[in-house]
């Protein structure tokens, strides 16, 4: 899949706006009062958001214009979902869902036929973790989807495995000056670092304020993915304790970002 068009869906992506923090803070002022002006400026002043996600699909054979088209619809969900009193930048917020939406795209597509039914089920436990993960910021255990939509848990995990796209071994996920980067080399480790999306929000520099526990929790849970249970079995302390101090971890970082 071509990425380096200049022109995707009609846009020139080379001279896309780029918008100032106070600039948007007074857009989605505006946005919130039914501005629809104001809602299109700051759709165009994310696109690059888009353009910086579906980078991450380059290996996927789909056309980056439908892709492109796809992740907007991502951003648009993430504006008109925003919350400004979580106190996150929007572009933290809007990643995912932009990523979401492409993800649910090629499932749908996907050459494999899955019966609607298992679809619907695990659509509703993604919609059902996601709303989760925004209300309690912390990501939900299978039991606790189960709950909330009402399905057994076994149907669920079914449900979501069979939704999921096969990928080779020998795919490439990331290529830089000549070296490539495949599955294979990330199964062992289980680390997805995406130094990309938080550079700039200058994390590193939030994660040198917090205690030496706090930030071993923060670097397990985002940088090597691990789950909160999994946390709590390493530093030998319980989830209830790891997820109060992720929560203390992540207030503080926020204080800093955004003061």
């Amino acid at each position: 899949m071509a990425l380096n068009k200049v022109e995707i869906c009609g846009v020139n992506t080379s001279r896309l706006p780029i918008l100032t923090n106070d600039e948007k803070e007074v857009l989605f002022e505006r946005i919130k009062q039914g501005d629809m002006e104001a809602r299109e400026q700051y759709i165009k002043g994310n696109l690059r958001l888009v353009l910086s996600v579906i980078k991450r699909f380059s290996s996927s054979s789909e056309n980056p214009d439908d892709l492109f088209q796809i992740g907007c619809i991502g951003l648009i969900k993430a504006i008109d979902n925003f919350d400004t009193t979580l106190n996150v930048k929007f572009s933290t917020y809007a990643v995912p869902m932009i990523i979401g939406e492409i993800r649910r795209y090629l499932r749908d597509n996907n050459s494999i036929r899955v019966s609607r039914s298992l679809r619907d089920t695990a659509y509703k436990a993604i919609y059902a973790k996601e709303n989760y993960m925004k209300q309690n910021l912390k990501e939900p255990t299978i039991n606790e989807i189960a709950s909330e939509i009402g399905i057994e848990k076994e149907e669920i995990v079914y449900a979501l495995d069979a939704i999921q796209s096969p990928v080779s071994l020998y795919e490439p996920v990331y290529t830089e000056g000549g070296d490539t980067l495949y599955v294979m080399d990330q199964i062992s480790d289980k680390k997805n670092k995406e130094e990309s999306w938080v550079e700039d929000i200058s994390l590193k520099e939030a994660l040198k304020r917090l205690d030496e526990r706090e930030r071993n929790i923060i670097e397990m849970r985002f940088y090597q993915g691990k789950t909160q249970m999994e946390v709590a079995r390493e530093i030998g302390i319980s989830q209830a304790q790891v997820s109060r101090l992720e929560k203390h971890a992540l207030k503080n970082m926020r204080a800093y970002l955004r003061p």
